[in-house]
């Protein structure tokens, strides 16, 4: 009954999940999206053509797959819409999109009160996306926010009509042009028109698979390192994109998971504010982020890079009991002449192999590396590991012996093929 698998993302999100979702997904019958918004993107190349999701599950791109918004899932319905449109365009009929009925609907007051808040927090900013994630999440827990079941439903008017007038005080406060309801009615309950053939029960949908013992692909947004509770909080995101989010997201229970697989790259790299031990603002960090076309996918800010930080990584492999590791873009590291990899930390005068998301832990900290050879040629052609060159295995079996983690898939290159699957 164990045939539930999960990919989740090891750091700060960013890692190249998409591409292992893509590829699990060729033996899964139902992909589930369980946590975020549209403050995440992955981004999969097929036949030259390179798709930018930010809310559909990446798995939607095989036909034979059932693809899943589960209730954990925060859904700007105008940026779904636009992603089912931008399928449909290419060929795609998107007859295979389900979204739960109980996921929380992003709507325009989200989005405003998501700017005015990260504005006046001054210094103190978080870097949020402003894509209304966060109040959207808030209404959620304070209990007026609207479900997909309300939005397609006749109730929708009256549940928007007070959720406007009250949000029209928060927006009045602070100076801000008031919603007028007609006008957010009058367009939001389009796109609800537009939507409700894909609402549904997803919860008995997925445990009706579980039954049959079909093949289920859950895959988180974000990562780890940004996760509401074991985040370098408050420098995370609003839900949980680790192993307890899958639950809560979609309704399954720990006793039907396999496997959970750990994203990470061959470095590492981080959007928005907050602490970043192996960052590295200098020459190396800018060529990283070169090499490794390191900008957002959902917002297209440069993202900060560094070395990949094993002490980070063991906390996160610990936090969701992960059973292997997905490496990516070991062919982007390898142009390097020199790599560098974090096994500990130096903080107040002693070395640790012992992680922790306290702010002064982290600001204090100072990264302890190893260093390895680098340039390792053109490896995208390779499909085993035996074929990768030996400078690029000892990189990879060494990352294998601090983490006590197999890494069952190794990234050779930005197609959908260059990757290696070692079983």
């Amino acid at each position: 009954m164990k045939n539930v698998n999960v990919v989740l993302g090891a750091f700060y999100g960013d890692e190249g999940k998409g591409k292992i979702i893509d590829y699990l997904s060729r033996n899964a019958k139902y992909a589930v999206r369980f946590s975020g918004g549209n403050n995440a993107g992955h981004s999969i190349e097929v036949n030259n053509v390179k798709f930018a999701f930010h809310l559909l599950p990446s798995g939607i791109l095989n036909k034979n797959i059932k693809a899943i918004l589960g209730n954990g899932v925060v859904i700007d319905p105008k940026v779904l819409l636009e992603e089912i449109d931008n399928l449909k365009e290419h060929g795609y009929k998107v007859d295979n999109l389900y979204i739960s009925e109980k996921a929380h609907v992003i709507l325009p007051y989200h989005i405003i009160l998501d700017e005015l808040l990260e504005s006046i927090r001054g210094k103190n900013k978080i870097g949020t996306t402003k894509r209304g994630i966060g109040p959207a999440y808030c209404d959620k827990f304070e209990r007026c926010g609207i479900r997909m079941e309300d939005f397609i439903s006749d109730s929708f008017y009256d549940l928007l009509k007070i959720n406007i007038a009250n949000k029209n005080v928060f927006l009045k406060a602070y100076g801000y042009p008031e919603l007028k309801f007609d006008d957010v009615y009058k367009e939001y309950s389009s796109y609800a028109k537009k939507l409700k053939k894909y609402v549904c029960d997803t919860t008995t949908m997925l445990h009706k698979a579980i039954k049959k013992n079909e093949n289920i692909l859950c895959e988180g947004a974000q990562a780890t390192l940004l996760d509401i509770d074991f985040g370098s909080y408050p420098f995370v995101t609003s839900s949980n994109p680790t192993i307890g989010g899958v639950s809560t997201g979609t309704g399954i229970g720990s006793r039907y998971i396999n496997e959970v697989i750990g994203v990470i790259k061959a470095y590492s790299s981080r959007v928005g504010e907050g602490p970043y031990v192996t960052e590295q603002k200098n020459a190396i960090g800018d060529m990283i982020r070169e090499l490794g076309h390191e900008y957002g996918t959902t917002t297209k800010r440069p993202r900060r890079c560094g070395w990949l930080d094993i002490v980070a990584l063991n906390y996160a492999i610990m936090i969701n009991g992960m059973t292997s590791i997905a490496l990516n873009h070991l062919d982007t590291i390898g142009k390097l002449d020199k790599i560098k990899l974090c096994v500990a930390y130096k903080y107040n005068g002693k070395i640790t192999t012992d992680f922790s998301t306290n702010m002064d832990f982290l600001n204090n900290s100072e990264a302890v590396y190893e260093e390895f050879e680098g340039n390792f040629g053109d490896i995208s052609k390779c499909k085993t590991f035996d074929e990768l060159p030996l400078k690029a295995q000892k990189y990879v079996q060494r990352i294998e012996e601090l983490t006590n983690t197999p890494i069952k898939f190794i990234g050779t290159g930005a197609g959908r093929d260059d990757i290696i699957v070692r079983e």
